[in-house]
């Protein structure tokens, strides 16, 4: 012993910890279900859908292994199975033929374009199925952008303008959220406006209030078919993935506008943005594990490096411990099974 050093006292690890041991409520299964702080239910799932035209067409979307493109008849189909399992709402997204196509997006203007005609067949079948519709325009521009392409510049408030007619059809059609993707200023007062003036005041408006430039949208646009097709990217209008406080000016504005709930797009890259969000304004909130999230663990689970289930179970509840009230998540069908099961 040198002369700087103190006699060692033995301490018992009661005397260590104060008497608390946090183990204790982890020794079995029931303590540890009995003191959850979180929990994921089948009431928490909004299950996309991805329509394409035809009848009886299911095609498998490459990148996203378990992911079909579906026509009308059998988007149908899905519905009513996910109403069994007790999902919630849906949210759909259309292939549009390439023909159908232009620079200012017209087709979303079609009232009986592909979202449309799917929203009234499904509530046909399903009338207590919510079903939520986005009014950007990337699946129906020739250059796939969510907006109006003018000399190489997307344009607001020209976009706004068609976003807020489509909105009107899409709830003429019998959606019952509109949730516009496009991050257009003024889209939300002005989609709120349309409605109200339409008629459709108890239409809700979903913003998706901070959509970021995400590497993780790529199978999305295989999806929906505009891979290949964007000139340049989105950063003009989509929120830089380094900003944070931007984001909450983003959401603070589509409240005031008239958002009935915010959304977050991507999901798990930015949980301290759901965080944030929620509590800043304490209003609905939602994530979007969008389609890089399911493909990184969809294959990770089929190469066999990650157990698929469990990894899927605990990416979802993350968004619930951040404070979602729901996730948009092309698992819901297999989850819902899982825990009804």
């Amino acid at each position: 012993m040198n002369k700087f050093s103190l006699p060692r006292q033995s301490r018992t690890v009661d005397e260590i910890t104060g008497s608390r041991r946090l183990r204790r409520m982890r020794r079995a299964d029931w303590s540890r279900r009995l003191v959850q702080e979180n929990h994921l239910t089948v009431d928490d799932l909004i299950w996309p859908l991805f329509l394409t035209d035809g009848e009886n067409r299911r095609e498998e979307i490459a990148a996203m292994p378990g992911v079909f493109r579906l026509s009308v008849d059998l988007a149908v189909k899905e519905a009513e199975r996910a109403a069994k399992l007790g999902i919630p709402a849906l949210a759909t997204f259309p292939q549009v033929v390439f023909s159908l196509k232009d620079v200012a997006g017209s087709e979303i203007l079609n009232p009986d374009n592909l979202i449309n005609r799917a929203t009234r067949a499904i509530k046909a079948a399903v009338p207590d199925i919510g079903i939520i519709t986005d009014g950007a325009l990337d699946p129906f521009t020739s250059h796939g952008h969510d907006g109006i392409l003018r000399d190489g510049v997307i344009v607001n408030d020209e976009t706004v303008e068609q976003v807020a007619s489509a909105a009107v059809l899409q709830a003429a059609a019998g959606a019952d959220i509109i949730a516009p993707s496009d991050m257009m200023d003024g889209r939300i007062g002005a989609i709120r406006d349309a409605l109200d003036a339409a008629g459709y005041q108890d239409v809700a408006i979903m913003s998706y209030a901070t959509k970021f430039a995400s590497a993780f949208y790529g199978p999305y646009r295989e999806a929906i078919g505009t891979q290949g097709l964007l000139r340049g990217d989105k950063k003009t209008y989509y929120i830089d993935h380094a900003n944070s406080d931007e984001a909450i000016r983003e959401a603070e504005q589509d409240l005031a506008e008239g958002a009935d709930m915010l959304m977050v797009k991507p999901g798990l890259p930015y949980l301290d943005i759901i965080r944030r969000l929620k509590d800043e304004f304490q209003v609905p909130t939602f994530a979007y594990q969008v389609s890089g999230e399911y493909a990184m663990i969809t294959a990770a689970a089929q190469n066999g490096w990650i157990d698929g289930d469990k990894a899927m179970m605990e990416s979802l509840l993350a968004f619930k411990r951040a404070g979602c009230d729901g996730i948009l998540t092309y698992f819901a069908p297999k989850v819902a099974e899982l825990l009804k099961g």
